[in-house]
């Protein structure tokens, strides 16, 4: 038991680590997105909502490292039940979260893409009453050196001709494959939407790499901790 409750003890540490890993990476999300919310606030709202699940899940993972190192130190059978109750939870709200995103993935792209509409509705509008999201949209095309929602600058409408720092790409300071000619000035190639869509992927791929990482260990956690659960419960 002596040897199992020492292996414990370091199996424990591990949902700590991943923990602190998925905290610190969750708010460096949330506050680098934070800045993007008026450019396009319902995809925005929809991802920092997501974000600060993520940060409640690395806090109670923390939490319950906690809860099973001082289960196997002080060789508690409740703080024990505890420890693989909350986990399992957690194990089966993970599977039912990517089941669901499956599911409705469908779903989430026709709501993106509606949201792409609106911003370019906004963009076009010539009556003021967007003229905030046209700003704050111009500092997020900087950012990402992208121009436009879904079309590039042909989203601006007739704002276009009327300012011309518009999606200004400099060729002579960009790469060759960022700028394209249109209308007689430079401007960025990609569209915001095309290179928000690839960033999103590639922190999903970061983060499906991260949860089944961490599926592992909680399942290591869930049998080691009903194995010494059971031997404690002999001696």
């Amino acid at each position: 038991v002596k040897k199992l409750l020492t292996f414990l003890t370091c199996l424990y540490f591990l949902p700590q680590v991943c923990g602190c890993i998925i905290l610190g990476f969750s708010i460096w999300i949330r506050v680098t997105s934070a800045q993007q919310v008026n450019a396009c606030s319902h995809t925005s709202t929809i991802m920092l909502a997501g974000v600060n699940l993520l940060i409640a899940v690395g806090a109670i993972i923390m939490i319950l490292g906690f809860l099973g190192c001082c289960g196997a130190v002080k060789e508690s059978r409740c703080m024990l039940m505890l420890f693989f109750i909350a986990l399992l939870l957690i194990l089966i709200l993970q599977v039912t979260g990517g089941i669901l995103g499956a599911v409705y993935k469908p779903q989430v792209e026709k709501a993106f893409n509606l949201t792409l509409n609106e911003g370019v509705n906004a963009l076009q509008s010539t009556t003021g009453e967007y003229e905030e999201y046209q700003k704050e949209f111009q500092k997020l095309q900087k950012e990402f050196q992208c121009c436009g929602w879904q079309n590039g600058p042909g989203d601006w409408g007739e704002n276009f001709d009327k300012q011309k720092d518009i999606c200004l790409c400099e060729p002579e300071k960009q790469s060759s494959d960022l700028c394209t000619y249109y209308k007689n000035r430079y401007v960025y190639k990609k569209s915001c939407g095309e290179v928000i869509i690839q960033k999103i992927k590639d922190n999903l791929v970061i983060m499906m790499g991260i949860a089944f990482g961490l599926a592992a260990v909680e399942i290591l956690g869930l049998v080691f901790s009903m194995t010494l659960y059971c031997q404690i419960g002999r001696k």
